[in-house]
């Protein structure tokens, strides 16, 4: 397992009123010879589906022989899949020295204190990111911003295209008031150095926003490129999208990806090579599909994916069997796996569902106070419903639920539990649950593509 304390002591000293601190990251970003000479970036921001856009992104890039970083957030099972090239995470080995040289350079920073604020964890795997891919030459970088967007360190990157999802209200009163203010955030992750955005299709006032902050972050350079899913000819073809809502976030990753080739300078995507590797995307937590296994194996990932004490094969089509089941054979439960935070997103994972099993025997939830909860209990209706608990002390679950749903502890998450609900066993939540469910069934989660 690495040492994550290069990447947590700051974040887990910090005082109250402290916030992260992009003018330090700048700094740091300096120490390490990163503030100019990194390889080129494609830039991840929305409201949600970011990880998967950055993952169709990377695989397209991938397929036209670049060699590609990919940093995303939060993981799955380890905090080594952070940073992956060509799909596949780091070593533990790795992700030490590169937590080693981020540290080294960090202690010749000035303080905290002097500073006025602290390097925040998913700023500092960006800089893991953006470091190993000096040291192992690759081509390109595709970066997940975190929730923000020139409040976050993708901003310092300087990407020079932007990919901008699908942005609802999501971090109202964090990122802004409204959705617009929101919005506005996330398109000022632009800069001097972008050369295209682009974006899916908007609200007629958020898009007005985009363009209005694109043109005041690139000086009137740059105009929004839209892409439509709903638009026919569009790539990638149905077949090779994600399941679900997932599935414009493909498209808008394979064109993000098309941009920056033209920007390096290459012919656009040979067709053949890139559906050949988008055939191969798994996403783990997105409509994923999994067999229970029959008792508790080893864990060949390592660590959990779960921050330290100190601070808190191919992608398988619909119908197919699920990961870790012989082929034409489920043998025992399964279960289908999603991050779905709202009314939509749950609606949409129950008919994915329904539409592989003809049915749900029983819905795992986990969604804290501040996400869609009333719209997830008028969704699931009368279905049995176990509501899961997190750990972490900044989430609240004190939402009414019905009094027929059952109750339970993430900490008690295990294939027993999942295989004593049923045969078809739906998780939906937050993916700091969806990733215990994953590391409950033993879910191959290194390798996303290729």
């Amino acid at each position: 397992m690495p040492s994550l304390d290069p990447f947590f002591t700051e974040w887990a000293d910090r005082r109250p009123g402290q916030t992260r601190s992009l003018g330090r990251a700048s700094v740091l970003l300096t120490a390490l010879g990163l503030d100019s000479g990194h390889a080129p970036v494609l830039g991840v921001v929305g409201s949600k589906g970011k990880g998967s856009t950055a993952t169709t992104a990377a695989a397209a890039l991938s397929s036209a022989g670049l060699r590609t970083v990919l940093v995303t957030g939060p993981s799955f099972r380890s905090y080594r899949e952070r940073v992956r090239v060509d799909g596949t995470s780091v070593t533990d080995a790795v992700l030490d020295a590169l937590g080693a040289g981020i540290d080294a350079a960090r202690r010749e920073l000035p303080t905290v204190e002097e500073s006025g604020g602290y390097l925040a964890p998913s700023g500092l795997f960006l800089v893991a990111g953006l470091l190993h891919a000096r040291e192992t030459g690759a081509d390109v970088c595709v970066l997940e911003a975190g929730m923000g967007g020139r409040r976050d360190e993708l901003r310092l990157a300087g990407p020079e295209v932007v990919a901008l999802g699908k942005v609802f209200a999501e971090h109202v009163g964090v990122l802004g008031d409204d959705v617009v203010e929101i919005a506005r955030e996330k398109t000022l992750v632009a800069g001097e150095r972008t050369r295209a955005l682009v974006r899916l299709p908007q609200t007629p006032e958020v898009a007005a926003e985009i363009d209005a902050a694109l043109a005041e972050a690139t000086g009137g350079r740059v105009a929004a490129e839209v892409v439509d899913p709903g638009e026919p000819g569009v790539e990638p073809p149905p077949a090779l999208r994600p399941p679900g809502l997932s599935a414009a976030s493909g498209v808008l990753g394979t064109a993000a990806a098309a941009r920056m080739l033209e920007h390096l300078g290459f012919p656009g995507p040979n067709l053949r090579s890139l559906h050949d590797v988008l055939g191969t995307v798994r996403l783990p937590g997105r409509l994923s599909r999994h067999a229970v296994p029959v008792q508790d194996g080893p864990r060949p990932n390592g660590d959990t994916g779960r921050a330290p004490s100190s601070a808190t094969g191919p992608r398988r089509g619909v119908g197919a069997a699920p990961e870790g089941a012989p082929d034409g054979e489920a043998a025992g439960t399964e279960v289908i796996v999603d991050s779905a935070i709202d009314r939509v997103g749950v609606a949409t994972a129950l008919a994915h569902a329904r539409g592989l099993w003809g049915g749900v025997d029983h819905v795992l939830l986990c969604l804290p106070d501040h996400k869609d909860v009333s719209g997830a209990v008028e969704v699931l209706g009368d279905l049995p419903v176990t509501a899961v608990r997190l750990p972490e002390a900044h989430l609240r679950f004190e939402h009414a639920l019905p009094a027929h749903w059952g109750r339970m502890d993430a900490a008690d998450l295990s294939p027993a539990t999942l295989a004593a609900l049923g045969r078809r066993v739906l998780a939906l939540g937050t993916v700091y649950f969806t990733g215990r469910v994953l590391e409950a069934v033993d879910a191959p989660t290194d390798r996303l593509f290729g």
